[in-house]
C-alpha cells in the first residue's frame, strides 16, 4: 500500500505542476501521445526541427524519444535534443519502437544510447532483448521471439545503461537493476490498437518530469495506463476498438487517487 500511495503522489504532482513534455515521436501516434499527456495533467510539445529542439528542450521538464517512424532529419534532432537535455539535467525517455526489425532502427537506438544518458527505456520484451544484446525477431512492433529471461535482460540493460528499464506486456516489469516492480494492470485489447505503447512512454515522460525517483515515476505511469486499459474495455465492450482508444484517454483525464489506490496491481519482485 505504501508503494501505491507514492504512485498516487506522483500522479498528483503531474496534475499540480503541469510538466512540459517534449516529445520527438512518430507520426502514427503523435496525436494520441499529445492528448494523453494533456489528459494526465501535463503539457505536450512535439517540436522536431533541428533549428528549435535545443531551445525547446531548455524549457521542458522531460524529453521523450520515440523511434517509430525514423528519417535522417528526426534522427539528428533526437540526438541533438538528447544531448541538450543531458546538459540541462532534463530526464530522457527512450521508446525503441521496433528495434531489431531493421538496421536503421537498431543503429539509431544504439546511437542514442551511446550519446545520450537515459533516465528510462520502455519497450516490449523483444525490443529490450535486442538492446540488451540478445537475438529476437521483431514482426511489426509488438511481436518477439523472447519468452524467457525477460527480467534478466531488463536488469542487465538497466545496470549497463544505469537507468530504469520498463518491459511492457501482459505483466509490466520495471527495474533499475536492483529493485524490480511488477504491474499486472491492463487488458488484452491494448494490443489491438496502435499507439498504446507510445502513449505509455508519453505518460512516463510526464511522470519523470516531476520527480527524480524514475523507478516509481515509471511505475506510476504504467499503472495509470493499465488502469485506463481496463476501464476502456468495460466502457466500450470487446469489439468497439475506436471507442476503446477514446475511453483510454477519457480515463487518464478523470481517474482519482482512490481509483489508483483501489485498482493498482503492483508488487515488488523478490
Amino acid at each position: 500500500m505504501e508503494v501505491v500511495c507514492r504512485l498516487a503522489e506522483i500522479v498528483a504532482k503531474v496534475r499540480g505542476q503541469r510538466p512540459l513534455v517534449h516529445q520527438i515521436t512518430n507520426y502514427v501516434s503523435v496525436n494520441d501521445c499529445a492528448n494523453i499527456v494533456l489528459a494526465y495533467g501535463g503539457a505536450p510539445v512535439m517540436a522536431d526541427d533541428l533549428e528549435e529542439v535545443q531551445e525547446m528542450v531548455g524549457i521542458a521538464s522531460a524529453l521523450v524519444l520515440n523511434i517509430g517512424t525514423l528519417n535522417s532529419r528526426t534522427v539528428a534532432a533526437m540526438l541533438l535534443a538528447g544531448r541538450a537535455a543531458n546538459e540541462r539535467g532534463i530526464p530522457v525517455v527512450l521508446d525503441p519502437v521496433g528495434v531489431g526489425a531493421t538496421t536503421l532502427r537498431t543503429k539509431t537506438a544504439q546511437e542514442i544510447m551511446s550519446q545520450v544518458k537515459l533516465a528510462v527505456i520502455r519497450g516490449n520484451a523483444s525490443e529490450i532483448a535486442v538492446l540488451a544484446g540478445e537475438e529476437a525477431v521483431t514482426r511489426g512492433v509488438d511481436a518477439g521471439g523472447v519468452q524467457s529471461g525477460t527480467l534478466l535482460f531488463g536488469s542487465a540493460l538497466a545496470v549497463s545503461e544505469q537507468c530504469v528499464v520498463a518491459i511492457t506486456g501482459e505483466h509490466d516489469i520495471i527495474t533499475d537493476g536492483r529493485t524490480t516492480l511488477v504491474c499486472s494492470n491492463g487488458h488484452p485489447l491494448m494490443a489491438k490498437i496502435t499507439g498504446t505503447g507510445c502513449m505509455a512512454s508519453a505518460l512516463v515522460g510526464a511522470a519523470v518530469g516531476v520527480t527524480d525517483d524514475y523507478l516509481l515515476a515509471t511505475a506510476a505511469a504504467l499503472v495509470s495506463m493499465g488502469l485506463a486499459g481496463e476501464y476502456a474495455a468495460r466502457e466500450s465492450g470487446l469489439s468497439n476498438l475506436g471507442s476503446y482508444r477514446t475511453h483510454i484517454i477519457d480515463y487518464v483525464g478523470k481517474f482519482t487517487h482512490t481509483d489508483l489506490q483501489s485498482g493498482a496491481k503492483i508488487h515488488a519482485q523478490r
